[in-house]
């Protein structure tokens, strides 16, 4: 016959469940929850959650494409051009390759991302 249609996948409470791994100083957390990688091997995109305890800030020059939405506390958000954001729940975020950004935040932050890349590749 054909191949079979992929399903959707599901993490219920991945916000309050999902434990992203240290990736900097002591207070940055990254991890993908998921990644179209297996379906689409040269264009795909991972999804995941960024938090940053108070502590050292957080620079990181994108080599990809990410939308992130703030989910949970405050960022300070800034960039080289001296554009500066003060980032709470629900804000949106669009970094293009190449950005370098500087992340901040006083009380903590969580953000979840989509990026365009492979998994566990940020």
């Amino acid at each position: 016959m054909g191949s079979e249609t992929p399903s959707f996948q599901h993490y219920a409470s991945a916000q309050t469940d999902f434990k992203p791994p240290l990736i900097a100083n002591d207070n940055a957390y990254l991890g993908d929850v998921f990644s179209s990688e297996s379906l689409s091997p040269n264009t795909p995109i991972s999804a995941g959650f960024y938090r940053l305890d108070p502590g050292p800030e957080l620079v990181y020059t994108y080599t990809y494409d990410e939308m992130k939405i703030i989910v949970d506390g405050y960022f300070e958000i800034s960039d080289e051009t001296g554009k500066s954001v003060k980032a709470a729940k629900g804000d949106v975020f669009f970094f293009p390759k190449g950005s370098k950004i500087t992340f901040r935040t006083e009380k903590g932050g969580l953000g979840f991302y989509c990026g365009q890349r492979k998994k566990d590749t940020a």
